[in-house]
């Protein structure tokens, strides 16, 4: 089969394309014949070295297909089932392993494309508004990146909740992306300073929640956009990763919280994991949940993938395709 692999860390040239055996499931996993895998911006991290791996290495966690192949013990899966998973092994090839526990069976409403979009973005978006800070409706949250893959879901799920919702983007297009998901202020950060702006438009009272995907660039501002007592949810370091800081800065601030979550542990059992898979799927199922897939790149070309991610060329989510 065909793999994207790399074998030394560095840039998107780093990644090429290898003819390698179809990995055979041990048990407790599933083989899939893979038909889209979501790219997310974790797997550049991969590639640079940041997050060290033993190379070679297939990156890709998070795709759907169907079942090929059944390792021993495992049950209530079949070989033809349409599945999908956040937590897979190689997904950046035409067939890649599942453990069993962290699939779930996708329903024939939903596109197996749209499944691969939305798997760990949406249960990203799912656990930040339903788990870390339970947004509440006319509540107001401030959401980075608000047009890219995970900021979309963000503010169609914040909207859905009833909570006004503030962002920031980059440009004039993904500004109007943000709003036609629901947003209801959109901040230019590239034209103002966007903490000032968050506190004209809540009469100097700032925000209950941020939700920060960029880290580094939107650190301080977003400290300083803040209510008292509020939360700053930082999930992400696409700018960098984010500054030491003293706690008693939190203080400062107005007694404000911070965390730092990851999804893994917002999927860490079965019954959290299905909740949150079946809500996103419903809720596609039915159009109250617009995926958006920026593009679509063929295997062979999944440098230029990470090439338009880490550029901020992209609005939605990117797919590659085997």
């Amino acid at each position: 089969m065909r793999a994207i692999r790399f074998h030394e860390t560095g840039g998107p040239e780093v990644l090429r394309v290898d003819e390698i055996d179809r990995p055979d499931p041990e048990p407790g996993q599933v083989r899939v014949k893979v038909v889209a895998t979501g790219l997310n911006y974790i797997e550049t991290y991969h590639r640079s070295g940041l997050y060290p791996l033993s190379l070679p290495y297939i990156p890709g966690s998070e795709f759907a297909g169907t079942v090929d192949a059944i390792g021993a013990g495992v049950n209530g899966v079949a070989v033809g089932d349409r599945v999908a998973t956040a937590a897979g092994l190689g997904g950046y090839a035409e067939y890649a392993l599942i453990p069993a526990e962290k699939l779930v069976h996708v329903p024939a409403a939903v596109d197996l494309d749209l499944a691969a979009a939305v798997m760990l973005q949406g249960m990203t978006a799912h656990y930040l508004v339903f788990s870390t800070y339970p947004l509440k409706a006319g509540e107001t949250c401030l959401i980075h990146a608000a047009a890219g893959g995970v900021g979309l879901l963000l503010v169609q799920l914040a909207h859905r909740i009833g909570a006004r919702v503030i962002a920031t983007v980059g440009s004039a297009a993904k500004a109007e992306l943000a709003r036609t998901a629901g947003a209801d202020e959109v901040i230019f950060y590239r034209e103002e300073p966007f903490a000032p702006r968050v506190r004209e438009l809540t009469a100097g009272r700032g925000v209950d929640v941020v939700y920060d995907s960029v880290g580094k660039d939107t650190w301080e501002g977003s400290l300083d956009s803040l209510r008292p007592r509020g939360m700053l949810v930082s999930f992400g370091n696409a700018s960098g990763a984010v500054p030491p800081t003293s706690p008693l800065v939190l203080s400062a601030k107005g007694s404000i919280f911070l965390t730092r979550p990851m999804l893994w542990h917002y999927i860490a059992t079965p019954e959290e994991l299905a909740w949150r898979a079946t809500d996103l799927f419903t809720w596609i199922a039915q159009g109250e949940l617009q995926v958006r897939v920026d593009r679509r790149f063929p295997l062979a070309d999944a440098a230029d993938a990470h090439r338009a991610l880490e550029g901020r060329e992209t609005a939605g989510k990117v797919l590659i395709i085997p």
